[in-house]
């Protein structure tokens, strides 16, 4: 999968931007401010329908501007030319995917695949379940058609319990709903867990690779119940009169969660930030390694600020992975990252005042 063309307007600082990256490693570079992560901001906005700063509404649009419209082209590796757009008030969306209207911002995210490591991704290690969850669904949406209609149809079933849980409402229709929430969120759970499994060699690879002091990473997945052998049927039923209480669900596959465990390393409190954001660039780098596998098509992926999260020799190692696997790449920074010998830049851009232009290779990042 590769962007030919990437154009938007209204995104944070940037009254207008366009850019048109190379197949290969792309660096885009500029001073603090300049509006390096907003141009990512913009393309993972269209393959997550959200920042990875947060929601639309939360300063994504311009400042003056009703709104920020998106559009990108890209080429899958059948060869296949695919064009979307998207329209975000922060409130309201409109959405095209190969000239046809959107129905669910899913349809989107689920065509085009970018992968974002970001000042933020440690959180996928050190944070709640939340971006956890997000990351297999997103897995998910990209490598099992079926899931996307199954994880609607678990979450319609869970607002509608948690509507009759505020109401205090103990009729039928609890049981009735409960009965479709075991139905969608019993195949959903195994779902997740079976992608973990099958992600599992992927990230053992990797963290070998880019992490090396984290060697032995294992992959652990925990259902969002106490399971000793009961079903979730049977573990809605033993929280009803607790979930009546508090009006909410609080037992079920959208509480689920998964951890990382290092074998030189005992638990994810002892890592330091440092070796948290290994850990989640390299799950980063597994799903992408995994999807490559499946769909035969590489996601693109995206490092924003790469030389001031990594060290110098980190930087060398994924950089070099990633050339070596002929994904496009698009790096940003102040600074350009540390190039292994033999690696140069496809295309480098500059950053400058909401302004893209192209550039020469910034000094120590020889074009090739």
């Amino acid at each position: 999968m590769r962007v030919i063309r990437l154009d938007f307007s209204g995104v944070r600082c940037f009254e207008h931007g366009e850019l048109a990256p190379a197949p290969g490693l792309n660096l885009v570079h500029g001073a603090n401010g300049s509006g390096k992560s907003s141009l990512l901001e913009a393309l993972h906005l269209m393959a997550y329908a959200r920042s990875f700063r947060g929601r639309v509404r939360d300063g994504l649009v311009r400042a003056g501007a009703p709104a920020l419209e998106v559009f990108v082209e890209w080429q899958e590796a059948s060869g296949r030319l695919r064009r979307a757009g998207l329209r975000h008030s922060g409130q309201q969306w409109e959405g095209r995917l190969d000239g046809a209207p959107l129905a669910q911002l899913g349809d989107l995210c689920a065509a085009l695949a970018v992968v974002t490591f970001e000042p933020g991704s440690h959180a996928l290690v050190m944070g709640g379940g939340e971006a956890r969850r997000r990351y297999v669904d997103w897995g998910l949406f990209h490598v099992e058609p079926q899931f996307p209609g199954l994880w609607r149809r678990y979450a319609r079933a869970l607002k509608q319990r948690n509507a009759l849980l505020k109401a205090r409402q103990r009729d039928g229709q609890l049981d009735a709903w409960e009965h479709e929430l075991h139905q969608a969120g019993t195949p959903l759970g195994q779902a997740r867990e079976r992608y973990l499994q099958a992600l599992q060699p992927f990230l053992q690879r990797v963290s070998d690779a880019v992490f090396p002091e984290g060697r032995g990473a294992q992959l652990r997945y925990l259902p969002g119940w106490r399971q000793d052998d009961l079903s979730l049927a049977d573990a809605l039923l033993l929280a009803r009169d607790r979930d009546l209480a508090a009006g909410f669900t609080s037992v079920g596959p959208h509480r689920a969660d998964w951890r990382i465990e290092h074998e030189a390393i005992p638990g994810r409190e002892a890592l330091s930030r440092g070796q948290a954001k290994l850990t989640a660039l390299a799950a980063l780098l597994a799903q992408a390694e995994h999807q490559a596998a499946v769909r035969g098509d590489w996601p693109v992926v995206a490092l924003d600020d790469l030389a001031s999260e990594l060290d110098r020799n980190h930087q060398a190692l994924v950089l070099d992975r990633l050339a070596a696997t002929g994904a496009q790449v698009i790096v940003t920074g102040t600074e350009p990252p540390h190039l292994p010998p033999g690696l140069g830049w496809s295309t480098v851009f500059h950053v400058e005042h909401g302004r893209i232009g192209r550039d020469t290779a910034p000094e120590g990042a020889p074009a090739s």
